[in-house]
């Protein structure tokens, strides 16, 4: 059994908890420890029972309290080489033993949970998505992907649930206050997913078996939760795909925790 739950989702902060009963892993920090331990304990977790922090690249909203939580419970953060290098001086100094390294692409393993960090497309130095595997279940995370691919794709396949970007609405970015460069960088292949393109991915995996989806990561400024859901739900209408039949589908809040979800 999988227990999962976005504790904060969007451009200002995110953190994601994730437990097989045994092993307790936070996915990103990027929040102070005071209100990621807060939501920890708002879902029933006691935070000094955390055994690892695994990091999805180094950008702020990703990794803001990765390296006050390590110090504070002396627990190890699991990242690649070159996200190690880019995020270095903005966590602080972490002792020796807590300095884990994971190669992208090769399966490793946190305690009982089976994990695969795989490349995607975003302007940080080596950013990844991560794939958990509990027994027979699979749960996927994905945020910050400018696209979608075929490789990608291959890597979520088969999930029982993913946690997918959805990042902003088209129309909303383009008429919105953001400078134009700031515009092409999110809505460029190593930038942000739309929700038009989460809705397309969902569709496609619905069709493929996954049965539980989370929309996250949205902007604050080019987007809204019923936005989100809406472009999303009409897209699985079109493909005749019902939510209440077939699918779950929600959004991932951006200032608490969510539904703890169970899978397996």
């Amino acid at each position: 059994m999988i227990k999962f739950c976005s504790l904060y989702s969007g451009s200002s902060g995110n953190a994601i908890f994730l437990s097989d009963g045994r092993t307790k892993i936070l996915i990103d920090a990027g929040l102070s420890g005071k209100r990621i331990f807060e939501a920890l304990t708002s879902i029933g977790e006691d935070p000094n029972e955390l055994d690892a922090i695994l990091v999805s690249h180094e950008h702020s909203d990703h990794v803001r309290g990765v390296g006050v939580i390590s110090r504070r419970i002396n627990i190890p953060i699991y990242a690649n080489k070159n996200t190690w290098e880019a995020m270095e001086r903005s966590i602080g100094p972490i002792v020796t033993e807590n300095r884990m390294c994971f190669d992208t692409g090769k399966e490793f393993e946190i305690g009982g949970i089976n994990i695969n960090a795989f490349l995607i497309p975003h302007d940080a130095a080596e950013p990844v998505g991560f794939n958990f595997f509990v027994d027979n279940s699979k749960i996927t995370t994905l945020t910050d992907i400018g696209c979608m691919s075929k490789d990608i794709l291959c890597c979520i396949e088969g999930s029982d649930l993913v946690l997918l970007e959805s990042n902003h609405d088209t129309e909303m970015l383009k008429v919105g206050p953001y400078p134009w460069y700031l515009k092409k960088r999110i809505m460029g292949d190593r930038g942000h997913l739309s929700n038009e393109s989460a809705g397309e991915v969902v569709a496609y995996l619905a069709k493929m078996g996954t049965r539980h989806f989370l929309l996250g990561h949205l902007s604050r400024e080019n987007n809204f939760p019923e936005l989100a859901y809406e472009t999303v739900r009409n897209i699985l209408d079109g493909e005749d795909i019902d939510i209440e039949r077939d699918i779950t589908l929600t959004v991932a809040q951006r200032d608490r925790a969510g539904e703890v979800i169970n899978i397996g």
